[in-house]
């Protein structure tokens, strides 16, 4: 079993966002000893408690700070963006960090309408034309242009020798037929829809279609997990995350990521009740070996080459200590 970090880069209550930053750097150091494949970190804007808005930027610190680990985004949000920009900033990475750049692509938001609006125009007509953008940037990454076409002069400079591997990310079925349609890579976020994951990578898998740059289809699983020593520490740990979630969704949580103690002493409404149960039905939460048969159970459900594994806790000790003890339970 592979395993990966996808890290939001959580803004703990009482810490700022460079020290939520700087504890995504060493929480891939971390990953890097441990043994997992891959770091990846997500984009968001305006988004009380994460810290991450640019992901090309944060990988540049990752990747001058870790060795092997394969960076990347997860995602670069498409519609938002010009494809060039994007492949001569992967490209750049790829550069500077040979054989070791993920581009990860999703069709998101990342934050509010008022946000859309401030990042792009026409955000709507521009996810109905991700399929073409999409494509466009796979030909500035292959720098493959046909010669007829307008941009077949153009360079998405600095070409590495080594390309970014494009991977397309998503939620639904339609994420599912992109990438099975230009033979990219697939990561499917089991822990944020509500959509038949083992059925949509089902259709990925049987309809991929190979080509020179990816021969057989390539699948990741990401699940949300916290893992402790014991269940009941488990649970108690991702009580934190829970409560901020459902205070985001009351316009709160602004202050990022309560403590344990806040957690447990909050007073939750029959409402806030259920949220919790959905969130705890959603997440893998146990020791490591409670951990590690659930995940097996989601890979025989999924057919899965990968697991990418999110995290949230107050402590960012806690959460490293979340992934270390995955780690051994899997690869000793």
């Amino acid at each position: 079993m592979r395993l990966s970090i996808l890290d939001q880069s959580p803004v703990s209550f009482g810490a700022t966002a460079r020290q939520a930053m700087e504890a995504s750097m060493q929480l891939a150091q971390s990953g890097e000893k441990m043994g997992y494949t891959r770091y990846w970190i997500a984009e968001h804007h305006d988004f009380s408690g994460l810290a991450c808005s640019a992901p090309e930027v944060m990988l540049g610190y990752i990747g001058a700070n870790t060795e092997k680990i394969r960076i990347g985004a997860g995602a670069i949000l498409l519609p938002h963006y010009k494809p060039l920009k994007v492949a001569e900033s992967f490209n750049m990475l790829a550069t500077l960090f040979p054989g070791r750049i993920d581009l990860g692509i999703g069709r998101a938001p990342g934050g509010s309408a008022e946000v859309t609006m401030a990042l792009s125009d026409n955000f709507l007509q521009n996810v109905f034309n991700m399929p073409a953008t999409f494509k466009e940037l796979l030909h500035f990454i292959n720098d493959d242009f046909p010669s007829e076409h307008m941009y077949s002069k153009i360079t998405a400079a600095p070409l590495p020798v080594i390309s970014p591997q494009p991977w397309i990310l998503g939620t639904s079925g339609k994420s599912a037929k992109l990438a099975a349609e230009n033979g990219t890579a697939y990561a499917f976020g089991h822990f944020m829809s509500d959509k038949d994951g083992p059925e949509i990578m089902k259709n990925y898998i049987d309809h991929f279609k190979p080509n020179a740059q990816l021969r057989k289809p390539e699948s990741i699983v990401a699940v949300s997990m916290i893992c402790a020593e014991t269940t009941e520490k488990a649970q108690q740990l991702a009580l934190s995350g829970f409560l901020w979630k459902i205070q985001l969704a009351k316009g709160q949580g602004v202050d990022g990521v309560p403590s344990i103690e806040k957690a447990e002493q909050y007073p939750y409404s029959s409402e806030d009740l259920k949220s919790l149960e959905v969130m705890r039905s959603k997440t893998v939460i146990g020791n490591p070996k409670e951990v590690l048969s659930k995940l097996t159970k989601l890979q025989a459900l999924y057919q899965n080459d990968e697991f990418m594994i999110v995290t949230i806790t107050h402590s960012y000790s806690d959460r490293t200590r979340s992934y270390e003890l995955l780690a051994n339970e899997v690869f000793t």
